[in-house]
């Protein structure tokens, strides 16, 4: 036993867990493995030398932080200035140099349908530099 499996202080039965877990995975990727997968060879060509799993780690922190500000903001742009501006609890897992790419990413990954077509890296790119000019401004 790994001492992660180690749950002295679980409350929740394994049937709840398991619903959060399926909850929580259509929060994140609504249309499947298709944009699971999409997005991850999105996040790889931008960052080939990250590993897929801190890209997703850092994706998904993102986007909970962008609609966490997106409930509290009367428009998205809003919420993208917030969330520019005071992701800062989150350097930790997102470098501030970062940030602007993940965020264009996730604006990218909201716009989307079942056919999970994301914009090109090189277009991620550019709205990631107008995510950075736009923090820089405020």
């Amino acid at each position: 036993m790994a001492l992660g499996d180690f749950k002295l202080f679980q409350w929740k039965s394994k049937k709840q867990l398991e619903k959060e877990q399926k909850e929580y995975a259509v929060w994140a990727f609504p249309h499947g493995e298709l944009q699971k997968t999409k997005l991850t060879e999105l996040m790889r060509e931008l960052k080939p030398k990250e590993q897929s799993q801190m890209l997703l780690v850092s994706f998904l922190t993102c986007k909970e932080f962008y609609e966490s500000k997106l409930e509290g903001s009367e428009a998205s742009e809003e919420a993208v200035i917030k969330t520019l501006l005071s992701a800062k609890t989150y350097r930790q897992i997102i470098k501030q140099n970062d940030l602007a790419m993940y965020l264009a990413i996730v604006l990218a990954d909201a716009g989307i349908d079942e056919n999970c077509e994301y914009p090109s890296a090189d277009e991620i790119r550019e709205r990631a530099k107008e995510l950075d000019e736009l923090r820089k401004s405020k």
